[in-house]
């Protein structure tokens, strides 16, 4: 646990320049907060500790405006930037060094069983007040733009806005596009 909290705020200070102190972020960073619980909370749902898992997820949430699922998979460095109003579902995946920001939802549809939240690649970056919503993935160093509806799969290195989301803009390999051309095609599953 100490190695994903020194991966988280050194993302913090990569990633915020408002970030002054390590001091600082600890005790004044929701996202530190929440993901602190948030590991203890994933720990318990391990061991089949459902209630108390549960309720320290939803501790959490009144404590920092950041809920959680215990069942959600994360990995290291994620910055959930301001935080109030973020929600992460129980089946979510989350990759390395992410970076999202507040009202950001990876829910479900309300439809699917099994795997029902989205998978956020590495490096990926979610603005303010997109809804990620199904079973879907959002490729390594994408982009999501604020309130944008994503309901696809958002090719890496690509950058999805709109409602529904469309690809707006591919950099490196990706095989919906030429590299580096700005154009609006709908998001592929």
């Amino acid at each position: 646990m100490i190695k994903h909290v020194r991966e988280d705020i050194k993302q913090i200070k990569k990633m915020d320049p408002a970030a002054r102190s390590t001091l600082e972020i600890l005790l004044l960073y929701p996202s530190i907060h929440a993901l602190f619980f948030y590991r203890i909370a994933h720990f318990l749902h391990g061991r089949r500790l459902y209630f108390l898992a549960r309720f320290l997820s939803q501790f959490a949430r009144w404590l920092t405006g950041i809920e959680i699922h215990p069942g959600a998979t994360i990995g290291y460095g994620l910055f959930i930037d301001h935080g109030m109003g973020v929600v992460i579902g129980e089946t979510a995946e989350i990759g390395n060094y992410v970076t999202m920001y507040h009202q950001v939802t990876l829910g479900g549809t309300g439809k699917d069983h099994g795997k029902r939240h989205p998978t956020v690649e590495d490096g990926a970056v979610i603005g303010a007040g997109a809804k990620i919503l199904g079973p879907i993935v959002i490729g390594e160093n994408a982009k999501v733009g604020a309130n944008s509806v994503v309901l696809k799969n958002v090719p890496a290195n690509c950058t999805a806005v709109g409602i529904p989301a469309v690809i707006k803009n591919c950099k490196g390999d990706c095989k919906d596009c030429d590299k580096n051309i700005s154009h609006s095609i709908p998001i592929e599953a």
